[in-house]
């Protein structure tokens, strides 16, 4: 029996731009925790003025993010993706709403303790982002492209939104008593509800748009395993019989992708060292004293965001859209010169020159992203597109980890 929607797309691709916005919205509530605590950074350097927390926190984010998505990569065949992406997105809320409680159980109060009840909170962030970016960007691989590029330009318009926000809220309460925590606790609040708006999403509104189940069931056909709990969800009860087509659900195996696509592997790796070793730690301590005083890190941080959103809308534009693998992997090489660039400006140039820099870090990074992550998953069945997903997503959490980590090495020889 052939499953429902498998061979007629819907009529004209119903629920296309529903599908679209609700990627859009699930990619925001992804990051939209962790770029939270990053973005209320003059807070938590208030509260804890001798443990460089920028640095401290994405640290011990990344170990835990890291392993976790290995696990899952490692049985991604297995996985109940419906399971896995709820898993994340109530983590999410529950760690979020957690430092809103630790924050008013402490009054405010900085220490030692209340430091490592952040670490492990920031910890939290990383295991749900190992299951929710991993989990989304592997299911929407074998999905439109544009579904990935709209998840990919939530996950950036997080940090943009945050940084606004934070902005808002720091002019707002900025000649309050206690301001800075005012301004932070009404921050993670907004932060807390759009999270519980992201697991309801999940829950009950994307698995019943027919354009994802005809994608979902596609898929199925071929396969894949993974997609039962969303099919029944999306009121699909009859999965094809695979018995039919033994052919059809040969797979590559996850080594075999990855040595078909090593070249976009090290991309997203190269792309996120560079960007991590810079962004957030460099740009929070390690740019001097300037006119815009307290503000100065909070803009710069803010420029970021903002134009890694716009680079991930870009390709959108074909003719913007770089596609040659040998193309991307020069380009993506060639970011290594803002390396020098960001130090010497640090050093000797004008704040302009630094926010300069800082967006084009952001315009690059957001672009080669989405030019990779849509790219690599063409011409593969719908479960070896979903591998591909979860291993492309393992290494950019690699740069992420490996970047971070690098930027301690600004450090040396400033006495810590």
């Amino acid at each position: 029996m052939a499953a429902p929607y498998e061979n007629v797309p819907p009529a004209n691709l119903e629920g296309k731009y529903v599908a679209i916005l609700v990627c859009w919205l699930l990619g925001n509530g992804c990051l939209f925790s962790w770029n939270s605590m990053l973005t209320i950074e003059d807070y938590y350097s208030y509260l804890f003025p001798k443990y460089h927390s920028a640095r401290v926190l994405t640290l011990v984010y990344q170990p835990f993010a890291l392993g976790t998505l290995a696990v899952l990569t490692y049985n991604e065949a297995k996985m109940n993706t419906r399971r896995r992406n709820l898993f994340g997105y109530t983590l999410f809320f529950i760690s979020t709403l957690l430092v809103l409680v630790l924050d008013l159980a402490t009054s405010g109060k900085g220490g030692l303790g209340t430091f490592i009840g952040i670490c492990v909170i920031s910890g939290a962030f990383g295991v749900a982002d190992a299951h929710v970016q991993g989990g989304m960007i592997g299911d929407l691989s074998f999905m439109r492209p544009e579904f990935i590029q709209s998840f990919l330009a939530g996950l950036a318009a997080s940090g943009a939104m945050t940084s606004a926000l934070r902005l808002i809220t720091k002019a707002a309460f900025e000649n309050t008593k206690d301001g800075l925590r005012k301004g932070a606790l009404l921050f993670f609040g907004i932060s807390t509800f759009f999270e519980l708006l992201c697991v309801l999403l999940y829950a009950f509104a994307f698995p019943k748009l027919p354009i994802v189940k005809y994608y979902r069931s596609k898929a199925a056909s071929e396969g894949s395993k993974t997609v039962s709990a969303d099919l029944a969800a999306g009121g699909i009860q009859t999965l094809p019989q695979q018995e039919a087509y033994p052919k059809q659900l040969e797979r590559l195996s996850s080594k075999e992708l990855f040595l078909q696509n090593i070249d976009y592997a090290l991309d997203l790796f190269l792309i996120y060292v560079l960007t991590l070793s810079i962004f957030p730690g460099f740009l929070s301590e390690d740019t001097g004293s300037h006119s815009l005083g307290a503000w100065y890190a909070l803009v710069l941080i803010a420029m970021y965001n903002v134009w890694d959103l716009i680079g991930r809308y870009i390709p959108l534009l074909k003719f913007l859209k770089l596609e040659s693998r040998k193309g991307l992997m020069l380009a993506i090489l060639s970011r290594f010169l803002l390396i020098p660039a960001f130090y010497f400006t640090a050093k000797y140039g004008h704040q302009g020159w630094m926010i300069v820099l800082t967006s084009f870090l952001g315009l690059t990074n957001g672009y080669f992203t989405v030019c990779v992550l849509t790219s690599a998953p063409k011409g593969y069945k719908g479960p070896e597109q979903n591998a591909l997903g979860n291993i492309l997503v393992l290494f950019l959490l690699g740069g992420i980890f490996a970047g971070v980590t690098l930027d301690w090495l600004w450090l040396i020889g400033k006495g810590w």
